[in-house]
């Protein structure tokens, strides 16, 4: 496997009147999780279709693996797995005979087939419901199966785009778990596409942000956070008022202030002194219950990126 799993020089993909992927340049190192984030209609799903050949580029190139993915989209393919829109199940087929089926489709071996489904469905904790047909299972399960899919032939990368979206909080963080723990254990670089900020923020070691098919921002969640200024200080009490925030905002050391509920929201700069504030806010009558030291999120930091100017 190549030190850098996806490589993207200048891409752009157009249809008719719209422009879907804007001169896009990447690299997606091999064996971490990158996410892939923006908007609805930002061009993520046409930019995995573009990396797996479905598409063809209208400029620009891309190679996944090594292999360009113009002229050698079977080898990518072949080398690849996915769990796109659809899940690629069989509804009628039990759980085994789903793996079965694409197991014989990648040409694996009986015996290898067999380790290779048992391995998977036990680590999801399915392996007991194995012979329950599929049409019978919660979403939640059905995306786990849909995961395994993805994985069984041992792929060096594999593309999921939204493996998350419709599923309640436990089958949700159930299917995060898995996917977190098997790409870990086996290695696999996966381009992960979400609108779920916490779980790019959980899971990713890289993410770019795209907008209108163009790139705005790559980095390590962390890095991209830094981006949006200095430190953060949280305090929840009682007593904030309008008086208070204005006295705040002569101090030289506070970016920005706000106030939601009984919870008040500080950006310093960096390299700030915490308790003149603290002692401050006491002398003006605020009750302190709790102070935390925070940091922006990714999802400030993305809807940030959002509003800026082109």
């Amino acid at each position: 496997m190549t030190e850098t799993a996806i490589r993207i020089e200048n891409l752009t993909r157009d249809f008719e009147t719209v422009r879907a992927v804007d001169g896009l340049s990447l690299e997606v190192p091999a064996g971490i999780i990158f996410g892939f984030l923006g908007p609805n209609g930002a061009g993520k799903t046409t930019t995995i279709n573009l990396l797996l050949g479905l598409l063809e580029p209208t400029s620009g190139r891309a190679e996944v693996l090594g292999f360009d993915t113009r002229t050698q989209s079977d080898e990518v393919r072949t080398r690849t797995g996915t769990l796109l829109e659809h899940p690629g199940l069989y509804e009628q087929l039990s759980a085994e005979d789903n793996l079965e089926f694409y197991g014989r489709v990648w040409r694996m071996t009986p015996a290898e087939r067999q380790a290779r489904i048992k391995e998977l469905l036990t680590h999801m904790g399915v392996w007991e419901r194995r012979k329950e047909r599929v049409g019978t299972w919660s979403k939640g399960m059905k995306q786990k199966l849909a995961l395994a899919r993805a994985l069984l032939h041992r792929p060096p990368l594999i593309f999921l785009d939204e493996p998350t979206a419709g599923l309640d909080v436990v089958a949700a963080t159930a299917v995060r778990d898995d996917l977190e723990t098997l790409a870990a254990r086996e290695g696999v670089t996966v381009f992960l596409t979400t609108h779920n900020m916490a779980e790019a923020e959980r899971l990713c070691g890289q993410v770019a942000v795209i907008r209108e098919g163009s790139l705005v921002a790559v980095g390590h969640p962390d890095e991209l956070r830094a981006r949006a200024g200095g430190p953060r200080l949280e305090i929840f009490g009682r007593g904030f008022n309008d008086n208070v925030l204005n006295l705040l905002r002569t101090r030289p050391e506070v970016v920005a202030a706000g106030v939601q509920n009984e919870h008040l929201a500080i950006d310093l700069r960096k390299d700030t002194d915490v308790a003149p504030l603290v002692s401050l806010l006491v002398g003006a009558g605020v009750q302190v219950e709790e102070v935390r030291r925070g940091k922006a999120s990714l999802e400030e930091v993305f809807l940030a990126l959002m509003e800026e100017e082109r």
